[in-house]
């Protein structure tokens, strides 16, 4: 018989040691002849990613700490190692060390650590590096060609990117020079190049100021020149307003690239000497996503011609398609969302997929037999899967009837109900980007709420990605309105129906997550209070200098000009309208977060200070945009749940109680 209690208030083994341990996924897999390399998240290792090798055999082993694999370029980074295959001494891998951001070579089976290959740059963030792929027949002794992100001068936008050239002998390890310049730089952003089968051209991606790479990419490709040298670079398609988020070549010399020309990315094929892109599969479907960092793949051609790709309308799965005929056949298995990360290994395709009952986990497909497996990072249930939610994916109805999709997480505990009468609380969960999408998958950090009686709503607000361009584009200019407006209807929805008590409904969300939770504290009266999370509060000062070069003019397209609509900027920020804030409030934020500073917050307090709104704020050395230490989102969850505790009338000792000033 199921016992009564208070919503909220039920015991869960799910504490917020077990949910930080289990935090991040794996990344960035790529088979390394008869390998495959991957990287893992450490939160216990001080948040650190580690690159982890499984041999032929099935047995895995990783580059230790301090080795911490991760690229800041663009700050988001990209993918950070590449590796090949040697007829003598094994495999050798080059990686980006995230501590000094040195591309480093590595032979695991070799006697020595890992040596550096790029030098140490004094001006401003340093040299960078990301998407690298190795060249061995190039230049005098190999190289690696890779975006360089290099600083001219301590500003965040005081830098160039461009394709370079780092030789493998080391030369450069102490001497700029020595790295050859492949492209001229002049278009801000670029990802690796990709080398035609016949190693006469090469094609890369390509996007300039105030374009995001969701809103509109350029394929460029060059020739090749005896120099070694791109030359004649040119515009093979793409625009201003068709974004293209990967190409890949295929053994017969054609570009195979995801498009979104028709409102949604989708596959084409495209002759690299000027032909018309050929759809291959037309759907209202996403085949690929937003280019957040550089080197994502959904897509891969395989030796037979086919093509393995991930595909969806909010869900994806994974896919072979035939491109001849446009036959298009899902796998069989569980999972509800794949990772923006595809390898091929002969007829294998490997990627790191999860569902509703299990985190990221590394999947083969077998296409000669159709059978899948694990292979690396398995989900472990460390307690009763019986305490995970049974999550519903919903369509809500917004302003103007529009359509609002969300995963709904009631509160779920086994041997557990809530009083008769007693409705429970609900949290509104709003996702980061703001240009991203939440996933149907297990979450231990949702699973820690709902195995405690309060229910979790997680919104794909308008401007989500996996809902085609038009529902992405809700958000143009309308940033802080229509987010806003969307986890307000949401949250309205579920309390008209019953399921959620009106009185007791928070909000909260990371970066632009955090934009939405305040926006909606100082907007709206629907939340009783909010966790604010490394956030974006100042939008004026965020659009003059006060982030990173990637996102420094974001702003243009959510929300305007600032040069045309400053008053815009200023009516919409959370910071000029604090005299509407009534409710509690957690803000939590890193002490070294390039993207969403410090200062912004702190100027937020201080237009709060005096007026007796019950509040605290958390901050955390070492930490930048997005927790990655176990000690500290062990503090965060706990602090989270002791101010919903308190808002809400509920009685929670086993977590330290959250000190609330005014």
């Amino acid at each position: 018989m199921a016992t009564t209690g208070a919503y909220g208030s039920w015991p869960s083994p799910i504490d917020a040691a077990l949910a930080a341990s289990r935090d991040g996924r794996p990344e960035y897999v790529e088979a390394v002849g008869d390998e495959l390399w991957w990287t893992e998240p450490r939160p216990a290792q001080a948040g650190r990613r580690a690159l982890v090798r499984r041999l032929a055999d099935g047995t895995t082993a990783e580059l230790p700490a301090p080795w911490n694999v991760r690229s800041r370029v663009i700050e988001y980074g990209g993918r950070p190692w590449t590796g090949t295959e040697r007829a003598e001494g094994g495999p050798l891998i080059v990686f980006v060390h995230f501590d000094d951001q040195r591309l480093y070579a590595y032979e695991p089976d070799g006697p020595g650590e890992p040596w550096p290959l790029t030098p140490v740059s004094p001006v401003g963030g340093g040299l960078r590096w990301a998407d690298p792929s190795l060249h061995p027949d190039r230049g005098a002794s190999g190289e690696i060609w890779c975006v360089l992100e290099e600083f001219t001068g301590e500003g965040p936008g005081e830098l160039r990117r461009l394709i370079a050239a780092v030789p493998l002998d080391g030369s450069a390890a102490g001497d700029r020079s020595a790295v050859r310049e492949l492209s001229d730089g002049r278009h801000r952003f670029v990802t690796g190049p990709e080398l035609s089968p016949d190693g006469r051209r090469v094609a890369w991606i390509a996007w300039d100021h105030p374009r995001m790479p969701w809103d509109g990419t350029e394929v460029i490709v060059a020739d090749i020149g005896d120099d070694g040298v791109f030359h004649a670079p040119r515009t093979l398609l793409g625009g201003p307003q068709e974004s293209v988020p990967q190409i890949q070549w295929t053994a017969g010399g054609q570009l195979l690239l995801a498009s979104d020309r028709s409102g949604w990315w989708n596959l084409y094929r495209a002759d690299p000497d000027g032909g018309v892109a050929v759809e291959l599969c037309p759907r209202e479907e996403e085949f690929a996503g937003p280019l957040w960092k550089i080197g994502l793949s959904w897509f891969r051609p395989l030796e037979n011609g086919l093509i393995a790709t991930l595909h969806g309308k909010g869900a994806t799965t994974l896919g072979i398609l035939d491109p001849e005929t446009g036959t298009l056949v899902d796998i069989a298995g569980p999972w509800t969302a794949w990772a923006e990360t595809l390898a091929v290994q002969g007829s294998r395709v490997i990627g790191i997929a999860a569902s509703p009952h299990s985190a990221y986990e590394i999947v083969e497909l077998d296409t000669s037999t159709g059978h899948t497996r694990i292979i690396g990072a398995p989900h472990e249930d460390a307690v009763d899967p019986a305490y995970y939610p049974e999550p519903a994916d919903r369509t809500f109805t917004g302003p103007g009837g529009r359509e609002i999709h969300a995963h709904i997480y009631p509160p779920h505990s086994p041997g557990r109900t809530g009083p008769a009468g007693e409705l429970p609380p609900y949290v509104v969960w709003a996702h980061g980007g703001p240009t991203g999408h939440a996933a149907l998958v297990l979450d231990l950090e949702i699973a820690y709420f709902t195995s405690r009686g309060i229910g979790v709503a997680e919104v794909n607000y308008g401007g989500s990605t996996g809902y085609g361009r038009a529902y992405r584009n809700r958000l143009r200019e309308q940033w802080g309105v229509v987010d806003v407006e969307d986890c307000a209807a949401v949250a309205g929805a579920l309390a008209a129906e019953g399921t959620a008590d009106p009185h007791r409904l928070a909000v909260r969300g990371g970066s632009a997550g955090g934009w939405t939770t305040a926006a909606s504290l100082t907007g709206t009266d629907v939340y009783a209070c909010g966790t604010i999370i490394y956030p974006i509060l100042d939008l004026t000062g965020w659009g003059t200098g006060e982030t990173h070069d990637f996102e420094s003019q974001y702003l243009e397209s959510l929300v305007g000009p600032l040069a045309e609509v400053p008053d815009r900027y200023r009516e919409r920020s959370p910071i000029t309208r604090t005299d509407r804030l009534t409710t509690p409030f957690l803000l939590l934020q890193g002490e070294d977060d390039p993207i969403c500073p410090p200062v912004q917050c702190e100027r937020f307090l201080a237009a709060v200070q005096g007026r007796g709104i019950p509040h605290a704020y958390l901050t955390y050395p070492g930490e930048g945009h997005g927790f990655r230490r176990a000690e500290t989102m062990i503090s965060a969850l706990e602090a989270e749940l002791s101010l919903y505790a308190q808002t809400f009338g509920i009685e929670r000792p086993d977590v330290p109680r959250l000190e609330l000033r005014k």
